[in-house]
């Protein structure tokens, strides 16, 4: 029995375990919910919402999920991480993208340099940042592939990818001018939401500083604002991060305007697109939104070809 084989069928396990009880906290809820109907029916804001978000329903099939991703990962830890991850074999990541996406996970686990290791740590802990171990070796893949001379993010968030990309360079030994274009805000779109308490340009600052690394150029702005657009044309990128509104037209917005100012064989970087391939993300893995999922479909083939993909991020080089 092979990973993929051993991966599923512990997941099945666990889910024909739990299914009796959720049905009997499914039954509990509504319940509970018929109960808070009629006790608040009367009031003009109804606690419904609150009902369902801390639901006993909600809680447990959330920490069931937990459950199954920790199996799932000691699963396929046992499986041992190739010893490189080579461009030749990239092409497998298009071809069989949840099999590439096991082994960098593996890889992150294995044989990613402990610094870059610790790096995710630091942004997993106390919800600095999201993404996934094996985005880290996407990165790690990247720079030791191309040395970006200059690198761009759209939507930076607290910072963890500028500053594993201002690491990355400097671990490799490369000058790199690490810039961020973000809202710096709460603001979030049609599938995000972000804390209100947060001051995300300082707590940027903050995480750079963390890992002793020369603070990035950072605009205040969103990518669709005159002085982002501005920024961006200012000159010929290496490589692009875009992964700032997740909502179809702003995307293909920030791909236009980033894909006309990236050098000869520039690297853009999609996030949350792999909706639309054949990946099949474990429960700890997400295969990304709509909107990126069918922008990344409509890039045109004849200037750009698609070299990676590592989960629901696609990579894409320009041709000429």
């Amino acid at each position: 029995m092979n990973v993929y084989q051993k991966t599923g069928q512990v997941e099945q396990e666990v889910l024909e375990s739990v299914r009796l009880h959720l049905t009997v906290c499914r039954r509990a809820q509504n319940h509970i919910t018929f109960g808070f109907e009629v006790l608040f029916r009367f009031t003009t804001t109804s606690p419904l919402s609150i009902l369902y978000s801390v639901s006993i329903f909600g809680y447990i099939r959330g920490h069931w999920r937990r459950i199954v991703a920790a199996r799932q990962k000691k699963s396929i830890l046992q499986s041992a991480a190739p010893e490189k991850l080579d461009p030749a074999g990239w092409p497998t990541s298009l071809s069989d993208p949840t099999r590439f996406y096991l082994e960098c996970f593996r890889f992150f686990h294995q044989r990613l340099p402990s610094e870059l290791r610790k790096h995710r740590s630091y942004f997993t802990s106390e919800g600095r940042g999201f993404g996934e171990d094996a985005f880290h070796v996407l990165w790690f893949l990247l720079f030791r592939e191309f040395r970006p001379k200059n690198f761009l993010e759209i939507g930076v968030f607290r910072g963890q990818t500028l500053s594993l990309a201002a690491l990355l360079a400097s671990i490799d030994g490369f000058p790199c001018e690490v810039c961020g274009i973000s809202p710096f805000s709460q603001a979030g779109d049609s599938v995000s939401r972000y804390r209100p308490n947060v001051d995300y340009h300082e707590d940027t600052l903050r995480n750079f500083e963390h890992f002793k690394l020369k603070p990035p150029q950072l605009l205040r702005a969103f990518s669709t604002d005159p002085e982002a657009q501005r920024f961006i044309a200012s000159k010929e990128w290496d490589m692009i991060y875009i992964d700032g509104n997740h909502d179809y037209e702003i995307a293909r917005q920030d791909w236009e305007l980033c894909s006309k100012h990236l050098g000869a064989r520039g690297i853009i970087v999609l996030d949350d697109s792999g909706l639309t391939t054949s990946f099949r993300p474990p429960a700890f893995a997400t295969a990304g939104h709509p909107g990126p999922s069918r922008l990344a479909q409509e890039i045109d083939r004849k200037q750009f070809r698609e070299l990676l993909q590592v989960g629901h991020n696609r990579v894409f080089q320009k041709i000429a």
